[in-house]
Formats: structure tokens, C-alpha cells, sequence
């Protein structure tokens, strides 16, 4: 299977994103797998455990050491962290990326709006979260988290320095959410849910956010060059995912669930482009049959990823053991997996991929893994076409 370039499909789609590089163009990335030429690496200073509230009681595992603590992560973690993430941010730098880094808040203080206050914030770790690159833009999404909320201006340094230089550059951020009661189920917020029940609320797309207003975080897209593809879950709700379609006229946006999770928080460990025509997808979390035909009946594999090398996730953690693939792509050929996920950079060898090992886990407590912890500025490549065959609906109604 070839892809076909955008001028091919919808000659009114190529624009100044189809021209070769200049020296203005800063901010350019279609999809997950081109060559990674500028990226931004977070940064764990002062990082809390954010304090009890609606959108994150639901999504902190009932046997979470996190229960019941919040405020500043310890100095010794965090200063472990940014020793990780500021070697990653030398790896890349040898190899010819440019690495920006965000400027941290004090986010151990209260913030409120008319509508709720929160005792803490919660760091800027994980740019992936906050931060969608789509060709020349970069869009801030709601965020679905009151302790979020504020996050955005952690960025807004970087994105105002790209505006300034490159003429092309549309930034963009989506209406902030009011987050009220009224955009979470209460049913979420009892402790004594069990997974059975998780798993199946979650089978039958019953989550924790409600359709109150649009709500979506970026680490639930992903990109292929003309096709987004969007998880339904905790973070992401059917009007957030309506108004990214309504934003991106030109692209198709396909919503996609995973009924293995009982806690569906970002798609980035879950379902992961590796390279043009492949996918590693979480064999406890399999995208559903008729949702695969997209991509099969396209030419694209999907296989199962390769289990985790731990059991349990670090401790003070909100993610699960399948960070193992969490990996970033630094092109078709080569890819960044964490030091001690044994069996995914087997796998991905196996595959005929260059791995390059980073060890990270000791920072994935502050946001999750190598891809969680960077967001897109600049891939090589153009807008190109991946799915030519449509079977799936380009989203759910609302």
C-alpha cells in the first residue's frame, strides 16, 4: 500500500506546508512518524500530586497509593526526573533535533475560576497533553482536569517566540471549559466501583466526562497526515471530538474507543503508529473489529504490542505498566523506547527498527513516558493521505 500526496487526492489542500523548507518555517508535523527535526521536552519542576476533584478521583486507580495525598512531589524525585528528561533532551540534541523546554509555574498554589477553585496545579512534564501540532498550527486543547486548567501558560513562551518568527504559524487554542459539576457522572466518584463495573461502563462508552461541553486533551489524537484519529474515554468527550472536526475542515476525524481499559486516559499507550503502515496496539486493549477495518482495508498492520518488563508501575504513579510503549519515532527507521522495556525494543528490533534505549522511568510518575513527554514542532514531510477506503464512521453523533 502507497500513500497518495494530498495534491493527488485534493489538489486544494496543498498550501505553504507542500513547499520545501525555509529558514521561517518553525512549526510543521503531520503525523507520528516523519523525521522529528524540532520538539519540545517538559520539565518536572515542582510537580504536585494534584489535590481531590471530579475528573481526577474517577481516573486514580482504587488501589493508587495517591489516594488521599496531594501537594509537591519530593525534591529527590524531581530533581531525578529532570536529570532523565534533560538527558533525553541531550540524546536528541546529538542527533540533530532541536529541543525546546517549557517555563514552569508555581504549581503549588490555588487557583480558581467563578465556577471552582483547586488547591494545586499539576506540572508541565508532559507537553503531549496540552499541545497538538496539525501541519502549521499548534493547538492548545480544553483539558479536562480543573488542576490543568492553567497549564497552557507553561507554553505560551515557546508558542509566542514561534509566532513571532514564522509567518505561517497559526496558534490556536480551543474554548476553555467551564469544568462545572455538570461535565462529570457522579456515579464516577464512589471508590467502590470495582473494575468489573469500570470495564463494563467503559464497553459501553459510559465514562466519567459528559457531554456538557467540548472537552478533549491533545495525547487523545492521533495523526495521519489528512486522517485524525480520536480516543473516545475520560479525557476526551464526544463534543470535544466534535469541534476538533468542525476545526479541522480539511481533515477527517474518526473516533475510536478501547473497551479492554477500564481507565481510557490518552491513546498514546494504547494504540501507536510505529512507522507508514504499522501500528503496535495494547493486546489487553484491542481496538474493536469493525473500528480496525479503517486501517486493514487500507493496508495497514496492526499488531499486538509486547508485554511490559514491570509488573507495576512506578510508585506515586497515575499510569499503567503499558508506558513500555509509550515510545517516541524519530523517523521511519528509529525509535526511542525506555531503557528497561526489554520486550518492546525486542520487538521493534525484530521489526527492523533502530532502537535507541532512554531511560526515563524514574520520571514516569510526572506525566508518563517518551512520547508523553514531547510535543511535535517540526517533522520533515508534506500532508499525504492515508486512508483512501472509508469504512469507519468519521465520527460518533454526539
Amino acid at each position: 500500500f502507497k500513500q497518495k500526496t494530498a495534491y493527488e487526492i485534493m489538489p486544494s489542500l496543498v498550501g505553504s506546508e507542500m513547499c520545501i523548507r525555509d529558514s521561517n518555517k518553525i512549526v510543521n508535523s503531520w503525523n507520528e512518524w516523519d523525521p522529528l527535526k524540532h520538539v519540545i521536552v517538559g520539565r518536572a519542576d515542582g510537580t504536585c500530586i494534584p489535590a481531590p476533584e471530579p475528573a481526577l478521583d474517577a481516573k486514580v486507580p482504587e488501589d493508587s497509593d495517591m489516594r488521599g495525598t496531594y501537594g509537591p512531589r519530593t525534591k529527590d524525585t524531581v530533581d531525578k526526573a529532570n536529570e532523565l528528561l534533560n538527558n533525553f533532551s541531550n540524546l536528541l540534541e546529538k542527533r540533530g533535533i532541536k529541543v525546546d523546554r517549557p517555563t514552569p509555574l508555581d504549581f503549588n498554589q490555588p487557583t480558581s475560576t467563578p465556577d471552582w477553585k483547586a488547591e494545586t496545579m499539576f506540572g508541565c512534564m508532559p507537553p503531549r497533553d496540552v499541545l497538538l501540532t496539525v501541519g502549521n498550527e499548534i493547538l492548545e486543547a480544553t483539558m479536562s482536569y480543573r488542576c490543568r486548567w492553567f497549564e497552557y501558560l507553561c507554553y505560551r513562551p515557546l508558542l509566542k517566540d514561534y509566532y513571532n518568527k514564522d509567518p505561517n504559524m497559526r496558534h490556536e487554542s480551543a474554548p476553555k471549559p467551564r469544568l462545572t459539576d455538570a461535565d462529570y457522572r457522579k456515579d464516577y466518584l464512589s471508590d467502590k466501583i470495582g473494575v468489573t463495573k469500570r470495564l463494563e461502563w467503559t464497553e459501553n462508552k459510559y465514562f466519567v466526562t459528559t457531554e456538557e461541553e467540548p472537552l478533549f486533551d491533545a495525547a487523545d489524537i492521533l495523526r495521519f497526515g489528512k486522517d485524525l484519529v480520536v480516543q473516545h474515554g475520560f479525557t476526551t468527550n464526544l463534543k470535544g471530538i466534535d469541534w476538533i472536526k468542525r476545526h479541522f475542515k480539511d481533515h477527517r476525524v474518526h473516533a475510536v474507543n478501547f473497551p479492554g481499559d477500564p481507565y481510557p486516559i490518552h491513546i498514546d499507550a494504547t494504540f501507536t503508529p510505529i512507522k507508514e503502515g504499522l501500528i503496535i496496539n495494547n493486546p489487553q486493549r484491542r481496538l474493536p473489529k469493525e473500528q480496525r477495518k479503517l486501517f486493514e482495508d487500507n493496508g495497514w498492520e496492526i499488531i499486538d504490542a509486547a508485554q511490559p518488563a514491570h509488573n507495576t508501575p512506578p510508585p506515586l504513579c497515575y499510569s499503567s505498566v503499558w508506558l513500555s510503549m509509550n515510545v517516541l519515532v524519530l523517523d521511519p527507521k528509529t525509535v526511542c523506547v525506555e531503557k528497561s522495556e526489554k520486550y518492546q525494543a525486542e520487538q521493534l528490533d525484530k521489526l527492523g527498527m533502530e532502537v535507541i534505549p532512554v531511560e526515563l522511568r524514574d520520571a514516569y510518575a510526572f506525566g508518563g513516558g517518551l512520547h508523553c513527554c514531547t510535543a511535535d514542532v517540526y517533522r520533515e514531510g508534506t500532508l499525504t493521505v492515508s486512508y483512501t477506503h472509508l469504512t469507519l464512521p468519521t465520527i460518533c453523533s454526539v
